[in-house]
């Protein structure tokens, strides 16, 4: 009698997740991220960013505006944290600089904007939009969408606004173990001084406005000790970043093998052409990154209100909220 209690309340509790809407998902970077190295405070600083950008994007869909609002909203946040690899807590590149990436796409008519390469923009993905909306591009790069943002408007800062202490001292630490090695490098291996720094802090979001229509939005800061202007997949739609008229995607890992995947669009792809669920197909995508010897993980939103969260990390900052303001965060596996 009691297993068939216990059966009938897993069953009961089952069905109410089933029947949640979800309208908008966010992550703060996938990678080594374990609770036995992370203190109360920190976590609790985590959780508490993560709830102010779900709220922020919330407030956004309340108010009736766009999903592309959303997403700006939410990124935003977690742009001027220095918790997360975005904006004020990007990463340093082998030449002690922060060079910022960020893309945006409006399901509804696969518009999209992105920015590669650049050093002064307060918020890429402000500019990614601006590119998206004002633009006759799709990407734009380095100085010339910073000339592009100061057009537009849009706040530049002194690269100085940047810096943070806890991201500088990790590219001294691997430029150090960088000059201890000489392992051979190729596209299936990482150089032992990115691997004590797989912590990727890339952030996303994804959101569903009361009018149906899907927005995914990626902002990056990159790897630390990056050379020769090295650009992941946050930018590149398809890649890092997708959205269509059934679902959005946004990524965070080893931008190398997301490209190489085609990470975003292959779950459309899988979704639209061979009629697997979100789930299904976002799972494979990461199964077959992980078989290509690479690492990370995505979010996902489908116009019915769905979410899929998969990785192949020790974890992923990650959350979501539903129509009715329920909140979901998570950080470890």
């Amino acid at each position: 009698m009691k297993k068939l209690l216990l059966a009938s309340i897993v069953t009961f509790s089952l069905m109410i997740t089933a029947q949640k809407k979800y309208v908008l998902v966010i992550h703060g970077g996938a990678g080594t991220i374990l609770k036995s190295s992370m203190t109360a405070e920190k976590e609790s600083a985590y959780q508490t960013k993560l709830t102010e950008a779900l709220k922020a994007g919330y407030a956004e869909i309340q108010k009736g505006n766009t999903s592309i609002d959303a997403v700006a909203a939410s990124i935003m946040i977690m742009e001027d944290s220095p918790l997360f690899n975005a904006g004020k807590g990007a990463v340093f590149t082998a030449d002690g600089k922060n060079e910022l990436d960020a893309s945006i796409m409006y399901g509804k008519d696969k518009s999209a904007g992105a920015i590669a390469g650049v050093h002064t923009i307060k918020n890429p993905i402000k500019t990614a939009i601006a590119v998206m909306q004002k633009s006759e591009h799709v990407m734009l790069s380095g100085v010339g969408a910073e000339q592009f943002a100061k057009e537009q408007n849009l706040e530049i800062v002194e690269p100085s606004y940047f810096w943070t202490k806890e991201r500088w001292d990790g590219l001294q630490k691997l430029k150090q173990k960088a000059l201890n090695t000489t392992k051979k490098v190729s596209q299936n291996t990482l150089p032992e001084s990115y691997e004590i720094d797989q912590k990727f802090g890339t952030v996303g979001a994804v959101a569903l406005d009361k009018s149906g229509n899907i927005t995914a939005g990626t902002s990056t800061g990159g790897m630390t000790n990056k050379k020769y202007g090295r650009i992941g997949d946050a930018p590149i739609i398809g890649a890092g970043t997708y959205a269509n008229s059934q679902v959005g995607i946004s990524a965070t890992g080893w931008g190398e093998y997301f490209i190489r995947a085609t990470a975003a669009r292959t779950i459309a792809a899988k979704m639209e052409y061979q009629n697997k669920d979100m789930k299904t197909a976002t799972q494979e995508t990461i199964d077959e990154i992980e078989k290509m010897g690479g690492d990370g993980g995505l979010i996902a939103l489908d116009k019915d209100g769905n979410i899929a969260m998969p990785f192949n990390t020790a974890g992923m900052y990650r959350g979501a909220i539903t129509d009715q303001g329920e909140i979901f965060i998570e950080i470890y596996k």
